[in-house]
């Protein structure tokens, strides 16, 4: 069921007289329970299209439908008891400094008018799920970042919102709190049935929890899709570019292409792709059997998502003519995915 769904939007600003198109012909759906990643560079418009939800901004075009409600045909006292249904974290917490954690969590309870009591139960069981436990009576000043981030969910939280809008929450965090904060989100998605869109210029944050992707650019949305088949199969520019970012070997792949073709020309140099299926195969081992063929890995990276495991493999094949020839048929019969890069 479509809980999230953008018709032909665009949001255009007006600077110095200048026409800035932040979000332009946009059509998108999530789906309940979906964790929708929502990826680009700086000034892709991804921010904007996320404020877009959330009736931040308004459209200058098209539809936003969120929960069965146009944003825009809502006035402000509906627009403001629609937004209890939608949570939303920061890359920088947005934390109250001169507030406890407790204090902070029980704000938005606060503003809706919430017994104290009430509020207190209600951050108490906030804590245990974001894993804050005895921290309550802490203050931002003496909290880590992960812990910051796990207040700001807990809190994005306390209304028991239908959707998370998680904007660039990973950026400000190092590579092992990032993914503790993933992990967190993607209980929480499990646990309470969320659905999260996150936005993000980082591939690897799409790879690990979202099931969902669009690639925006210039305020487009380029590509979308399953984010297993978008790793895959990159069709655009920047999406390749995404995705080789995140598979990126640790040397110059070309250097060591040409190397290995120097000292090879007689042999074949290929790139396999693998998916889900197929990525924990022995297929390589199958084939140096079959065909009594020597396989010399190159370079390669299968990398885990939350759809499964995918990546590429790059390898010299040497030996007979008709063995490395049966071989590559062998692979492309395994539905792994070939590219002869070299074929002596």
């Amino acid at each position: 069921m479509a809980l999230i769904q953008l018709n032909h939007v665009k949001r255009i600003f007006d600077v110095k007289g200048k026409e800035i198109r932040a979000v332009d012909d946009v059509n998108l759906t999530v789906e309940k329970g979906d964790i929708y990643g929502i990826v680009g560079y700086s000034g892709a418009g991804k921010s904007t299209l996320v404020r877009l939800l959330n009736g931040l901004e308004l459209a200058t075009a098209g539809e936003v439908i969120v929960d069965g409600e146009n944003i825009a045909a809502l006035n402000k006292k509906d627009l403001r008891h629609f937004r209890k249904n939608i949570g939303m974290i920061f890359q920088h917490f947005n934390l109250l400094w001169s507030r406890t954690v407790v204090e902070n969590i029980e704000f938005p309870l606060e503003l809706s008018g919430m017994k104290k009591a009430q509020r207190r139960q209600r951050a108490e069981e906030l804590m245990q799920l974001v894993g804050l436990e005895g921290r309550g009576d802490a203050y931002p000043s003496q909290l880590s970042g992960g812990q910051k981030q796990r207040v700001g969910i807990a809190r994005a939280l306390a209304n028991n919102p239908k959707i998370l809008l998680c904007d660039e929450a990973t950026s400000a965090l190092d590579p092992q709190t990032t993914d503790e904060v993933l992990e967190l989100l993607l209980d929480i998605n499990q646990k309470l049935h969320l659905t999260i869109v996150l936005i993000t210029h980082e591939m690897n944050v799409i790879r690990k929890i979202c099931n969902k992707v669009a690639v925006m650019e210039l305020g487009k949305v380029v590509e979308e899709g399953a984010v297993a088949e978008v790793f895959r199969h990159p069709q655009q520019e920047v999406t390749k570019r995404f995705v080789q970012q995140d598979l990126k070997p640790s040397e110059d792949p070309q250097e060591v292409l040409a190397e290995f073709i120097q000292e090879n020309p007689d042999g074949a140099l290929l790139t396999l792709t693998f998916k889900d299926d197929n990525a924990n195969e022995p297929v390589i081992s199958q084939a140096i059997r079959q065909f009594n063929v020597d396989v010399n890995v190159v370079y390669g990276n299968i990398r885990q998502g939350k759809e499964g495991s995918f990546g590429t493999l790059t390898v010299l094949l040497t030996g007979d003519k008709e063995a490395i020839k049966q071989a590559i048929d062998f692979f492309n019969h395994q539905e792994v995915g070939v590219e002869v890069l070299h074929h002596g």
